[in-house]
């Protein structure tokens, strides 16, 4: 039966990828149609790469759920540019995290201003994605990253979990926002296989004064992919494959943080599946 759940959640996968340059032909010659793509924003290069880059794989027929950082929009008409130009790829999802951009480059300082203005333009996006955080963010308390949840609930259609190591963790996160009334669907967010020679090179090319960002947020994701054995995905997701995929856990499917590692990453789910007999 778990196996069962483990197949339906890598089936129900969503890629990750950074907006590089080689990143449109990495997708185009790995990723399968059926398999959703989103694109993150770079405080330092802004969101025209994400545009660009959603807009030319919503053209290839992809379903393309880009980043729009509320610490990147400028404005309210800023916000509604960008929402008029996805609307004209023909992007029907939006992920809206507060973003990292410090200061802001414009009004929003979180995600929640942004999803109300978004409410107020009509609409636009029949799903709309926000953060959620099992392991412990660096600068915010637990409660209230889950309170954050549960003012959003109103304006959002699914929660996005950033990454987490830790099964016992990960179950117990999920359990708790349930327990606090949060019933958005839950994209489960986890590392795929990647190296971390690969990791810190990527984390070296996207900007000097963001990689040092980069590296001092997530130091101990280096811990994690340098511990002995390494990280391997399989082994998070069997462990906690109990607590992912029970019904009450209201999960319904995994946010693959390739780091750009595209091949890598859909051969190693494809891998999985036909182990699991998929």
């Amino acid at each position: 039966m778990a196996a069962t759940g483990l197949r339906a959640l890598l089936n129900s996968v969503r890629y990750e990828v950074l907006p590089a340059k080689a990143t449109e032909d990495k997708v185009l010659a790995h990723v399968p149609h059926d398999v959703v793509v989103t694109v993150t924003a770079s405080p330092v290069k802004g969101l025209e790469p994400t545009l660009g880059l959603t807009e030319r794989l919503a053209a290839h027929g992809y379903r393309v759920v880009p980043h729009v950082p509320a610490r990147l929009l400028r404005d309210d008409l800023h916000l509604k540019e960008v929402t008029d130009r996805l609307g004209e790829a023909g992007v029907d999802d939006v992920f809206v995290p507060a973003g990292d951009s410090d200061p802001p480059a414009g009004v929003y300082d979180g995600a929640l201003p942004v999803l109300r203005r978004l409410d107020e333009l009509g609409g636009p996006f029949a799903h709309v994605g926000v953060t959620g955080y099992p392991e412990s963010h660096p600068l915010i308390h637990d409660d209230v990253t889950i309170q954050a949840m549960w003012d959003k609930r109103e304006h959002a259609t699914y929660i996005v979990s950033n990454l987490c190591f830790d099964p016992r963790v990960l179950g117990e996160w999920v359990a708790r926002i349930r327990r606090r009334g949060v019933t958005l669907p839950v994209q489960v967010g986890v590392a795929g296989p990647v190296q971390r020679a690969k990791l810190l090179a990527m984390a070296t090319k996207i900007g000097v004064g963001e990689s040092t960002r980069f590296l001092t947020k997530h130091a101990s994701w280096f811990v994690r992919f340098a511990a002995p054995g390494g990280y391997a995905p399989e082994r998070l997701l069997t462990r906690a494959q109990e607590a992912l995929t029970a019904p009450s856990a209201g999960v319904a499917g995994l946010h693959l943080f390739t780091f750009n590692q595209i091949a890598e990453t859909e051969r190693w789910r494809r891998a999985l599946l036909d182990r699991l007999g998929g």
